[in-house]
């Protein structure tokens, strides 16, 4: 697809959680899971766009799941349904969801949420058995949504839901013929090692600071055994093994 930014309406922009929001526009395109896309404020006084993960997409629209830090995201959080916000995608890799019927681990911390409930519906899709871990710091957002046919997990470190301490205090990889995750750095890296350790294949989403989206500026670069990395072109999503993750 050619890198430009088209002009899209906003249908919702509300508040989900303390400084968490779900954006809503109108944009047609066939998104994966697991894939990005650049949004800016076109009249904002800051220059730089902001990578945001695929929430939900359909046909007609597309939503995006954020939490408030910076001035970027502050002023994406005072816009109105009705206004225009320049948008430029889908962009990146996907996740690998080609296999059917299979026991599936999905784990997500934090913000990192956004693009696994995508994920875990379109893997329901495919006959799949899906359990989704989700780790916050407190309280827990976005999992009623998902499929009731989808076994959800929930943790809190502080202790206001579920687990009480880390979603990988309670995950086995043993359990799972597939694990896909994204999330905190530590959180990947340890969900990462424990698929290692029993050879379960495992996806990862990387999530960087990004300023041009695609792969030009060098900004998020990472770490594998095959050498650096863009995640923005080369990933976000890549094979756990080859990371190396550094917390």
């Amino acid at each position: 697809m050619p890198y430009e930014y088209l002009k899209s309406n906003i249908i919702l922009n509300c508040k989900v959680s303390e400084d968490i929001f779900e954006m809503k526009v109108e944009f047609k395109s066939n998104t994966e899971p697991g894939q990005f896309f650049m949004l800016r404020k076109n009249d904002s006084p800051t220059f730089l766009s902001r990578p945001l993960s695929v929430y939900y997409a359909d046909k007609e629209t597309i939503s995006f799941l954020y939490q408030v830090k910076g001035k970027g995201t502050q002023l994406f959080s005072l816009m109105n349904p009705g206004e225009k916000i320049d948008i430029m995608g889908p962009l990146g890799n996907s996740f690998s969801t080609a296999f059917c019927g299979k026991k599936t681990a999905v784990i997500s911390g934090g913000i990192g949420i956004a693009p696994m409930v995508y994920l875990a519906q379109e893997l329901l899709k495919r006959d799949n058995s899906v359990d989704f871990y989700c780790g916050f710091k407190g309280m827990p957002y976005c999992t009623d949504i998902l499929d009731k046919k989808i076994k959800v997990f929930v943790s809190s470190q502080e202790g206001v839901a579920g687990h009480h301490g880390l979603i990988t205090e309670i995950f086995n990889p043993s359990a799972y013929e597939n694990v896909m995750t994204c999330g905190p750095v530590p959180m990947m890296k340890i969900v990462a090692n424990m698929c290692k350790e029993k050879n379960i294949p495992c996806q990862v989403s990387m999530e960087q600071h990004m300023a041009c989206g695609m792969g030009a500026c060098l900004v998020c670069t990472c770490e594998t055994e095959h050498g650096i990395k863009r995640v923005c072109k080369d990933g976000p999503v890549f094979d756990g093994k080859e990371l190396i993750m550094n917390d």
